[in-house]
């Protein structure tokens, strides 16, 4: 058996514990670039007990950046030239905090400030431009998540799009993984109950898809296990009630667990498909997981049966005879939790028309879609897609 696994080389994970920043930021450095998401992390006062904890540290910082979107390639290469012309060096490092999104430009910052080559991070994309290598060590970076989803804090890739050019790629490096990641799940709580919904179900897609892929590993699959396990119980709680502490702590390190399952094991047709949903029909990315899992697990079915009788259990709460139960209860008890999350069961409902289907199958081969467990055909993928309008 070999595998590699990647993960922060510091996690600090606890309610509250965002108190905690200056402190592990003065590990890092004494500037912090600082790179945040939603205006709500101004007007709630987050950014500033932020700042004032870096002050307290004797740590500086200049805010370089904010997206309260999935960042594009403007955004990357606007906060980029910003940091280059700080003249960065030994002691700075990026903070970065907020949502998927935010973190994503955090990271994709950190990546490319250093590299003397003056290209674009399209030119560093997978798949897009030039593809350029990251010749020179990123800066190091210090991610605080402020919701409980994408587990970027613990991934080795920033996910970038291009409207006008109508593509989402990753930029990707194992030195891309954040150096500390300080997940505090009260940071959580003011998430609305439909963005926890569906960053909710992004970590689930996460956590299933890792555990199921053709590129699963070992540890990996063991977080996957664990993550399952407590976010089953808690999604609903936590969109609910979303000031409930147990079900935002739960859910926080299971979206913590996703992340590193992912960044290890790759993922799947789900998160294949949720990418071109969201470049050519503006379909946010954790509600595009949801409406495909179950159609995802259908697909995936048979060559993935072995998986997904181990993840009954933890899934459905109970241990299922024959093992034809156990694939169908999974399935079924996905679409019933959607169902409560007021999540749609087709594409239609998200304003996906038959028409952009033959656009859609060509961007959904990306790096997800090759870690999927079985090989789809374009038609096979194309009468799927129409199979959910």
């Amino acid at each position: 058996m070999n595998y590699d696994f990647l993960s922060p080389a510091r996690i600090v994970f606890g309610w509250g514990r965002r108190h905690e920043v200056g402190q592990l930021a003065r590990t890092l450095g004494t500037r912090a670039l600082l790179v945040s998401g939603s205006r709500t992390l101004d007007a709630n006062g987050t950014l500033s007990e932020i700042e004032q904890s870096l002050r307290a540290a004797g740590v500086d910082f200049v805010r370089v950046g904010n997206v309260p979107r999935e960042p594009e390639v403007e955004d990357v290469d606007a906060a980029v030239e910003r940091v280059k012309a700080l003249g960065p060096g030994p002691a700075d490092f990026v903070l970065g905090i907020g949502g998927g999104s935010a973190l994503d430009l955090a990271k994709a910052v950190a990546a490319l400030a250093p590299q003397s080559d003056s290209s674009g991070v399209s030119d560093y994309l997978e798949g897009v431009g030039r593809g350029l290598k990251l010749e020179q060590t990123p800066l190091r970076v210090l991610a605080m998540p402020t919701t409980a989803g994408t587990g970027t804090e613990a991934t080795k890739n920033a996910v970038i799009s291009s409207t006008s050019r109508r593509f989402k790629k990753s930029l990707r490096s194992d030195r891309m993984v954040p150096r500390v990641a300080l997940v505090d799940p009260q940071l959580t709580v003011s998430v609305p109950p439909a963005v926890t919904a569906a960053t909710g179900m992004d970590a689930i897609t996460q956590l299933i898809e890792a555990f199921m892929s053709r590129r699963a590993q070992p540890i990996p699959k063991a977080l996957c296990q664990q993550g399952l396990e407590l976010a089953m119980p808690s999604i609903v709680e936590a969109v609910r009630n979303g000031e409930c502490q147990w079900a935002r702590v739960a859910m926080s390190h299971a979206a913590l667990l996703s992340g590193m399952a992912l960044a290890n094991s790759g993922l799947g047709l789900a998160h294949g498909v949720a990418a071109a949903l969201g470049v050519h029909c503006g379909v946010a990315h954790g509600l595009a997981c949801a409406v495909m899992l179950p159609v995802a697990l259908r697909v995936n079915s048979e060559v993935g049966r072995a998986n997904l009788v181990r993840l009954a259990p933890l899934i459905t709460g109970r241990v299922w005879r024959p093992e034809d139960a156990a694939v169908s209860a999974v399935i079924e008890h996905i679409e019933e939790l959607n169902r409560q999350l007021g999540i749609p069961a087709k594409l239609s409902a998200l304003g996906v028309t038959a028409e952009q289907v033959p656009e859609l199958v060509p961007a959904s081969r990306g790096n997800s879609m090759s870690g999927n467990p079985r090989d789809l055909s374009d038609a096979e993928l194309s009468d799927l897609l129409l199979s959910l309008l």
